[in-house]
């Protein structure tokens, strides 16, 4: 499915009723899912996120611009945030199946659309902009409202959509398709806006304005001032005072996480904010954030702290919460606040059900889940419990000379883990596909074809589900194999136990495979059978050697 993102900020965070009209908007579109609303009484803005199909997503956007069209009025709004229309700015953003110029594409027909029918001038921004100039939000909305009238006159000014007419009552607007976009607040235990200011000015890209030793602004040629770079790309930040909070706050927009990761940022804050006598206190993420920014997150703290990082999601998840201090100002919700988290709508998945639900719907009288999801199901015990051995070794101190081994080893074992535990699921799912498309029709050799390449497809991930576990299963051995060696021996008998869990997992894994293979063609079937051959005999190999270990080291050999 083709989703995308928006997030429409409103130059209204006061008014309760447009707050639940807009939410009711989205909320009753096809297709589209509310993720987030974030109003804001003394910014006197509103972010409103949501995601969807594409076609439906423009259909709310539009609607919410009309909405704010006639229910706010630009000549009398006043807030914190810097603005220039009653939707001040518009962004569409890539999520899944759909590229940066699809959505490029769908910004142009939106903005088109809005001038056309609503009469708001409209400014691409971002990836969607004409001009290098106008690809900064900034450099758009500099002036703001009140200096929008007569700057939307100059050429090189004229909006994209509605040249030099301006909207007294709406202003204007900046739509445009980008990366994700992290707003994120810094708060300080000061009620000084100038230092909040300050400490932006130093770490935005932008920087700030140069200047001699006795105060007086540097100019060049033309008389424009000239600016000092600060220390992060794609970070634009100022600094305002929240009444709400009662204290100042470095406001950041971080527009590739990726490069200018929000650990960094933070630690350059507290820095700067220190140098300047002051601290701290937390942050807060205005809307969502991608799950990878927080994991990022996570991993930098953990290793920070010299502990393993081969930890489950959710513990590096709450490292970067309590990192960066992220309930310090309102709870950070994981299921509300990470964009993944927000879309999944799989409550029946086999991972989320507990392990005494998970066997009732196995023993029931259906072939799904089977085999092939309890040959995964093991294969993760197996490679949780070789890295929790990892972990136990990597923080006694007796074996900090084999800490290095340890700490890449539960790294990969966590993510092996997170990867065969995902064909849990994985595999129900193709045998149900296999299901329908049997059902499907084949009265015409139309109808037939059709059938025929839906049962082909879902045979084959059938197929590649335990070929996937044997994959993974065998990576897991080769990485017990490397550290048994080196582990704390009073987990040797947990080691055992994950190395049987490997075979268990790998051999019925093996017979999923083979069931299957009569219904592809004989080409197919040899791949399969001779890779899945491969993948078991170094299994055998690595549970014998392993075994081997783990019995001398319990005396089972010497009885």
């Amino acid at each position: 499915m083709k989703l995308i993102e928006c997030v429409p900020n409103f130059s209204e965070g006061k008014n309760e009723n447009f707050i639940n009209d807009i939410k009711l908007i989205v909320n009753s579109s096809d297709h589209v899912h509310l993720l987030d609303i974030d109003p804001g009484a003394d910014t006197n803005r509103t972010v409103l996120t949501f995601v969807g199909k594409p076609e439906n997503v423009i259909e709310t956007a539009f609607n919410l611009i009309k909405y704010a069209s006639k229910n706010i009025d630009m000549s009398t709004q006043k807030g914190e945030h810097p603005r220039m229309g009653a939707t001040d700015v518009c962004p569409l953003i890539p999520v899944q199946n759909v590229t940066m110029n699809e959505c490029i594409d769908l910004s142009k027909k939106l903005g088109k659309r809005v001038w056309k029918e609503l009469s708001i001038p409209v400014f691409l921004y971002e990836n969607s902009a004409c001009s290098k100039e106008r690809k900064n939000l900034s450099n758009i909305r500099y002036g703001e409202y009140e200096g929008m009238k007569s700057k939307i006159k100059e050429k090189q000014w004229h909006a994209d959509f509605g040249l030099s007419n301006f909207n007294l009552k709406s202003g204007a607007t900046a739509i445009g398709a980008r990366e994700f976009l992290i707003a994120y607040n810094i708060n300080l235990n000061t009620t000084d806006k100038k230092i909040a200011t300050d400490i932006a000015l130093d770490i935005r890209e932008a920087g700030r304005l140069k200047r001699d030793k006795n105060g007086n602004i540097l100019r060049d040629s033309n008389g424009k001032g000239i600016k000092k770079p600060g220390k992060f790309k794609f970070c634009k930040a100022v600094g305002w005072y929240i009444d709400e909070y009662k204290q100042a706050q470095v406001s950041i927009n971080l527009t590739d996480y990726t490069k200018t990761p929000i650990f960094k940022v933070f630690e350059e804050v507290r820095k700067q904010a220190r140098k300047r006598g002051f601290r701290v206190t937390g942050s807060e993420i205005v809307g969502l954030v991608p799950k990878k920014a927080l994991i990022d997150t996570g991993l930098y703290y953990l290793k920070y702290q010299g502990k393993a990082i081969g930890v489950p999601e959710k513990d590096i998840l709450d490292v970067a919460i309590k990192s960066l201090g992220l309930s310090d100002i309102d709870y950070f919700d994981i299921n509300n606040k990470i964009i993944e988290n927000s879309i999944s709508t799989n409550n029946n998945s086999l991972l989320n059900s507990k392990i005494n639900d998970f066997s009732d719907e196995l023993s029931r009288n259906s072939y799904a889940p089977g085999g092939g999801s309890v040959a995964a199901l093991v294969g993760l015990l197996g490679s949780s419990l070789s890295c929790m051995v990892s972990n136990l070794t990597f923080e006694n101190k007796k074996f900090s000379i084999h800490k290095e081994k340890h700490f890449k080893a539960s790294f990969d074992l966590q993510k092996l883990s997170n990867e065969l535990s995902l064909l849990i699921d994985q595999d129900t799912n193709a045998y149900n596909k296999i299901i329908l498309a049997r059902r499907l029709p084949k009265k015409t050799n139309e109808q037939v074809k059709k059938r025929d390449k839906a049962l082909l497809n879902a045979t084959i991930l059938a197929i590649e589900t335990p070929h996937k576990v044997l994959e993974l299963c065998l990576k897991v051995h080769k990485i017990i194999f490397k550290v048994i060696n080196f582990i704390n021996m009073n987990c040797i008998s947990d080691i055992g136990a994950a190395n049987n869990c490997i075979l268990s997992s790998s051999k019925s894994a093996y017979y999923n495979v083979l069931i299957n293979l009569d219904d592809i063609n004989k080409s197919q079937q040899k791949k399969y059978r001779e890779s899945a051959k491969y993948f078991i005999k170094q299994i055998d190999n690595y549970y014998l050697q392993i075994n081997k270990i783990v019995e001398k080291e319990l005396g089972i050999l010497d009885d």
